[in-house]
């Protein structure tokens, strides 16, 4: 059975001590996507869409909501987050978008959450951009392709 590092001994949740870790570079990448109607695709892809820019928009939000993780996960480490780039592409064959987060920061503690807020915040804002002309958007496959660096060393998602 794994140990749950964010329990003390009594079982109450604290913020894990990581000021023995050692300092070292950390990489993170998360994936996920928004699936819709092709209608509501391609209003994205040919820039129709009455809010404006959504592709634009979604990408700050999802910058912004790395910077912002430790304000909204309750047991998160705030870092000095040295990279962010949320890149969103569309698939015809989805039909939707994927969006994927890269973070990184060297420091003693991993940015996967910070690339997970990454990607939920800019799916939630493509959402929110669109969400007049398509309520039945589905977001999903939300996960943590890649980190690296600390003491756990190396992940990589299968397929």
């Amino acid at each position: 059975m794994p140990e749950f590092t964010h329990f003390d001994a009594e079982g109450h949740a604290h913020m894990v001590d990581v000021s023995e870790k050692e300092t070292t570079p950390r990489i993170a990448v998360a994936e996920g996507h928004v699936k819709m109607q092709r209608e509501t695709l391609e209003m994205i892809t040919e820039g129709r869409a009455k809010k404006g820019d959504v592709l634009g928009v979604a990408r700050l939000a999802g910058i912004m909501g790395a910077k912002r993780t430790a304000d909204l996960i309750p047991l998160c480490h705030p870092l000095p987050v040295t990279k962010v780039s949320v890149d969103l592409t569309p698939d015809p064959d989805l039909p939707g978008i994927r969006v994927e987060a890269t973070v990184k920061t060297t420091g003693q503690t991993g940015v996967e959450m910070e690339a997970l807020t990454a990607v939920t915040t800019a799916c939630l804002t493509l959402y929110d951009m669109v969400k007049a002309a398509e309520k039945s958007m589905e977001i999903g496959a939300v996960r943590l392709k890649l980190k690296d660096g600390g003491k756990s060393g190396r992940y990589e998602a299968k397929r």
